[in-house]
């Protein structure tokens, strides 16, 4: 038998886009050079070939610099094409090869004069686009010459590379009085292009110049005059969709003098709501909700005629452009849902749509629920439940949740809850459980029917950390109807170390207490366990807690019971996640990020583009307190929880140190070998309405005998003291602030009258002081914002340093604490609380 033929080689070309080998690049020059000068036929179309070359390798990131010189040699022709890549070449290189750009002065200057406009635009572009300082001079020229070139595509180029002049050298462009030009061309110029170019470049280059000349500032302002509006304003059908969207985004700056201007400018700009493209709808959108922010029932008829061009746009174009509008359509609908409430069915999801489409349509569907169409949306929304999309069925679970809290159908929608637990489906009947566990919080009436049907459910069969959470809630919440209740408990408590959620573990120590007080034969056991479980937990609020409820049963189990079992009140509102001043300040973008991201634009910036003090991490923002006048912090910069950011948790809990984590107090002591219990008889109830007795401590042995606890109570530390001289450099400060891991971060109460009197920071500074606590730093913007340190009194050089943010909106106080010995932070931060709590009290 013959043996096969061999394979045919291919003869097919590598991709341009990739070099063979390593000396690719290096053939590319040497024919590149042979063709340097070559005037005879079919030169221009090999150059082309090389070119293209030569432009695929550089955007891949293959280094083709060291081809510059031979580019430039074959950069003489008249071929369009060979100069727009060789244009492309040099100004992609010409930055990082600053000797050899001066190479390409000559030819760039020559085609600057040529007579095809095309290749003068070219030209201009490239020599625009240089970017080298040295070159600042063979610029200014051509761009004089361009902008008043007869060719309406020079005008534009020249337009921007006078911008671009502007960021290389400033004083260059505004001494060459290229502003001037660009505004002359902007008030005249006859081509759409030209004046948008002109409008964008003067917008930039004038709002930098503000800063140091009040010349500029009075210019820019000259853009928000009625004669430019209303001039601009009838030439914006001429103008390119970008064009539009930079006029519009001018419009909306502009301040009318009164009711007539606000409809004149919304009578031009209402065809635009018709445009096809999405940005001029929405800049459009933008333009008719801020005009009438302060005309309420014309505000209103705005959202209505909006309505229509935004759900038009939302059902075409792709799922990111879609996206992009309903991002903006949801912003409208949480600030006015009574008026999309009949629009509920273009909030459907479709089969073939996104993830993120689908999540924001349900976030709509729920906004939009009131009376007359639950129904309908509700029915929708169960449909979903068992979508194939697990993200998407848990959503519409927590959708069905939230318009029950709204309450809106309320018995219908338990109902149907209730039979998701049938679906023996684990991520169904996880998200509902946290809503049943919310429904009873708000609608303790539905106790007995919720509770029917969730005993039926084993907690072994929950493994998501929030169910198993919102089960042991309902146990304990609930134990005199559920009977086995202390038994699933005590099983819970068994598993206690193979639970590693710290909030189950929470959870499940609180249940035990309130089933304890509720059926104390049943639990004494369990509840012995739990805390000794939670007193020996390494976890700082649970093991804080424990300890919280083993004191207070010591203090008297009567007092206990009232704190931890008192009368049932339903929650009447469910805190919102974002604060309204936030929501408004997103309005106040909107067209941009902020709506998408739904977050303000300080939030995702970088700290430059930021409003000043604020929001800013640097201490160098601030002004130095009394303490420190003469110093001026010149070290290097830290952000506050950069080091808590690079630690990892283990790493956390090692450098706060053992199983007291930092407390101010030792821990009892859990002697694990002592296991026996002593048997008691039921507790006495006692009347929550009676009057309060005056009591005295238990013993501590009586409680551990009760709970079979062998443990010892370690004696209270005395009170914190703080040195009143104590002196701490900016210097010093500063690295400490950097080095330090934050220990204590909380909020708290400011005193209204205090907050009166806090018109500089000096009020609270000299308060401050008199409690033995300085400050080293301290600024006002809307907001005050101080640093202040403290020193032990005890001799040690232990020291305090703590950042403080008076939100004067809500009357509240941000604190940050970082010490050099964290065991006694929280000491430190109370004390610091309650010295803050006494301003103005006096």
């Amino acid at each position: 038998m013959a043996p096969p033929p061999p394979p045919i080689p291919s003869h097919r070309s590598p991709s341009p886009s990739q070099p063979s080998g390593k000396g690719e690049v290096s053939d590319l020059k040497s024919q590149l050079r042979q063709l340097a000068g070559s005037r005879s036929p079919g030169a221009d179309e090999a150059k082309r070939e090389l070119f293209k070359k030569a432009i695929s390798y550089m955007t891949v990131g293959v280094d083709v610099s060291s081809l510059f010189s031979e580019m430039v040699m074959c950069s003489a022709t008249s071929d369009v094409v060979l100069k727009k890549m060789c244009y492309l070449y040099v100004s992609a290189h010409a930055k990082s090869n600053p000797d050899l750009a001066l190479l390409t002065i000559n030819f760039l200057l020559r085609d600057c004069k040529d007579l095809d406009p095309t290749i003068r635009g070219l030209a201009l572009r490239g020599l625009s686009s240089l970017r080298v300082p040295n070159l600042v001079e063979y610029l200014v020229g051509p761009l004089a010459s361009g902008l008043a070139d007869p060719s309406p595509y020079v005008r534009a180029i020249a337009a921007v590379g006078a911008l671009k002049l502007y960021h290389i050298s400033p004083s260059a462009c505004v001494d060459a009085d290229l502003p001037s030009s660009l505004k002359s061309l902007l008030m005249s110029d006859p081509d759409a292009q030209v004046v948008a170019n002109c409008l964008s470049a003067l917008q930039e280059i004038w709002s930098a110049e503000g800063v140091v000349s009040e010349e500029a500032v009075r210019e820019r302002d000259t853009l928000l005059s009625k004669h430019f509006i209303y001039y601009i304003l009838n030439r914006i059908k001429e103008f390119s969709e970008w064009a539009q969207c930079l006029v519009l985004d001018l419009v909306c700056k502009y301040v009318p003098s009164d009711n007539n201007e606000i409809f004149d400018i919304m009578n031009l700009l209402e065809d635009r709501l018709q445009h096809a493209n999405g940005a001029v709808v929405l800049a459009t959108v933008k333009v008719f909700l801020h005009l009438t922010m302060s005309m309420a029932d014309v505000h209103q008829q705005v959202y209505e005629r909006i309505k229509a061009p935004l759900l038009t746009l939302v059902s075409s174009g792709s799922p990111e452009l879609s996206y992009a509008v309903l991002s903006h359509l949801h912003l409208l609908v949480m600030r006015a849902p009574y008026l999309f409430s009949s629009d509920y069915k273009h909030f459907y999801c479709q089969y073939s749509q996104p993830s993120y489409v689908k999540k924001l349509k349900l976030e709509m569907l729920t906004a939009v629920a009131n009376e007359s169409n639950t129904y309908e949306i509700v029915t929708e929304l169960c449909e979903y439940a068992a979508n194939v999309d697990i993200p998407i069925a848990r959503e519409s679970i927590r959708a069905v949740g939230e318009i029950a809290l709204q309450q809106y159908d309320v018995n219908a929608i338990v109902d149907r809850l209730l039979q998701f637990l049938e679906m023996e489906k684990d991520y169904v009947t996880a998200e509902t459980l946290v809503l049943v566990k919310d429904l009873l919080r708000k609608y303790p009436q539905w106790s007995h029917d919720c509770i029917a049907v969730v005993g039926n459910i084993s907690s072994k069969n929950i493994q998501e950390p929030k169910a198993k959470a919102a089960l042991i809630w309902m146990l304990g919440e609930y134990s005199q109807d559920m009977i086995d209740a202390p038994y699933i408990l005590e099983s819970l408590v068994e598993n206690w170390e193979e639970e590693h959620d710290a909030e189950v573990r929470l959870h499940l120590l609180t249940a035990v207490m309130k089933c304890f007080f509720r059926r104390s034969p049943e639990t004494q056991k369990v509840l012995g366990a739990a805390l000794a479980a939670g007193l020996a937990d390494s976890h700082q609020d649970v093991h804080d807690r424990a300890l919280f409820y083993y004191r207070l049963l010591q203090y008297d189990v009567a007092v206990a019971e009232r704190v931890v079992n008192p009368p049932k009140q339903a929650v009447s509102v469910f805190a919102d996640t974002q604060n309204s001043e936030i929501k408004d300040r997103i309005f106040d973008e909107f067209n941009s990020f902020s709506v998408l991201y739904r977050k303000p634009s300080y939030m995702f910036t970088d700290k430059e583009h930021r409003e000043p003090f604020e929001f800013s991490e640097d201490l160098g923002n601030l002004s130095l307190g009394a303490e420190a006048a003469d110093n001026v912090i010149h070290a290097q910069r830290f952000d506050a929880n950069d080091n808590d950011l690079l630690l990892s948790t283990s790493e956390k809990e090692e450098i706060r140190g053992p199983n007291n984590n930092g407390s101010a107090y030792s821990a009892p002591e859990y002697d694990s070998s002592s296991t026996s219990l002593l048997p008691i008889q039921p507790l006495s109830e006692t009347s929550p309405t009676s009057s309060a007795p005056t009591y005295t401590p238990q013993s501590s042995s009586v409680i551990d005998d009760l709970l079979g606890l062998g443990l010892s109570v370690a004696s209270t530390p005395p009170p914190l003291k703080l040195n009143p001289k104590a002196v701490l450099d900016p210097g010093t400060f500063q690295r400490k602030w950097g080095q330090l891991a934050t220990s204590v971060t909380q909020e708290c109460s400011i005193n209204p009258r205090g907050l009166a009197t806090l018109v500089t920071p000096q009020a609270l500074i000299k308060h401050m002081q008199s409690n033995s606590i300085q400050c080293i730093a301290s600024g006002q913007a809307p907001n005050f914002k101080f640093f202040f340190f403290a020193q032990r009194a005890d001799g040690s050089a232990g020291f305090f340093l703590v950042e403080c943010i008076i939100i004067t909106s809500s009357a509240k106080a941000q604190i940050k604490v970082k010490a050099d010995d964290e065991s006694v932070s929280q000491d430190f931060s109370t004390l610091f609380q309650t010295a803050l709590l006494e301003f103005g009290a006096s």
